[in-house]
């Protein structure tokens, strides 16, 4: 029987950016340096698969440095960023730690400190109760930094405070954002804005990707974790640039081939977390059941590497 003919459009880039390559690197570092178990507040980077991949070599995950049994053995602070009450409270327990924060994380903790230090009352664009966004606002003194989710919050948001500047997630849809800051300069036009967009290069290329091909595809599935902020803004993207039909392929994610069955064009992207095997593996499923026929779409080509820490090397 002949099988079912699928074209898959695969976005590049995808996957692992520069900031997730880094974070990774410091734990298996860390370990080499310092033999297992080395601690890691919060998960690393948000991907399930990553996670498990780290814990059979001798991490162990917390959530609070008052987890940690042992305050002899290291720990290490994920990509996201924390607040500046965790290295103190580390530094307080007479722990070694190491800062796993992505550099571009680290830019925008900076940028607010020195809009703050300028006497500006700092909006911050993001998601409540991620990680990265409660890390920046752990940066400054209580009360200094108010969270914008949506232009709604921007209509509601009222301001006293006569210097406004605002700072964002690295992680957001770059629309929405756009939006967002769009509203924010109608309401406040002497609102001081960051002298680089804070949306890392690796979210903006990634979405870019998608929304370059999902007009094309009838279905299309981004490979990343639920709590992976920017997997799940990608399949946003991908639905907003015309392929309604967008999904994402998680841990627990069983493929919807009754679905697939009906299509002749697909598309793919992972997340900045997500392992390339796992896309392999999706691709493999797709291989099993039909005749696959794979092309690689990339816009930009990127090289950026960040370094760790030189007391790991």
């Amino acid at each position: 029987m002949n099988k079912h003919k699928i074209k898959i459009l695969l976005a590049a880039p995808r996957g692992f950016c520069a900031g997730v390559d880094r974070a990774i690197e410091i734990v298996k570092k860390s370990i080499d340096k310092y033999g297992a178990p080395v601690y890691v507040r919060h998960e690393i980077v948000h991907n399930k698969h990553v996670v498990e991949s780290l814990k059979k070599i001798g991490a162990i995950f917390v959530e609070e440095l008052n987890e940690i049994k042992d305050k002899t053995r290291p720990v290490i602070f994920s990509a996201h960023g924390v607040p500046k009450s965790v290295p103190n409270e580390a530094e307080d327990l007479k722990m070694t730690y190491v800062d796993a924060t992505c550099p571009l994380v680290s830019k925008v903790h900076r940028e607010a400190e020195n809009l703050h230090k300028s006497g500006n009352h700092i909006i911050l664009i993001g998601h409540k109760n991620h990680p990265e966004v409660i890390g920046t606002i752990g940066q400054l003194p209580n009360g200094s930094i108010d969270l914008i989710e949506s232009i709604e919050d921007v209509k509601k948001y009222k301001n006293n405070k006569k210097n406004l500047a605002y700072v964002t997630q690295t992680t957001l849809s770059v629309d929405d954002t756009r939006d967002i800051i769009k509203s924010l300069k109608e309401k406040f036009p002497s609102i001081r804005e960051p002298q680089k967009e804070d949306i890392c290069y690796a979210t903006t290329n990634r979405q870019s990707a998608v929304k370059n091909i999902a007009k094309l595809c009838e279905m299309f599935f981004v490979i990343g974790s639920r709590n992976s902020s920017n997997s799940v803004r990608l399949v946003e993207v991908a639905k907003n640039s015309g392929c309604e039909n967008s999904t994402l392929i998680h841990s627990e994610s069983i493929a919807p081939f009754k679905e697939i069955d009906k299509c002749s064009t697909i598309g793919i992207s992972s997340g900045a977390s997500a392992p390339e095997v796992l896309v392999n593996n999706f691709i493999s499923s797709l291989k099993d059941k039909y005749e696959v026929e794979i092309e690689e779409v990339e816009i930009i080509k990127e090289d950026i590497v960040f370094k760790v820490p030189k007391k790991l090397n």
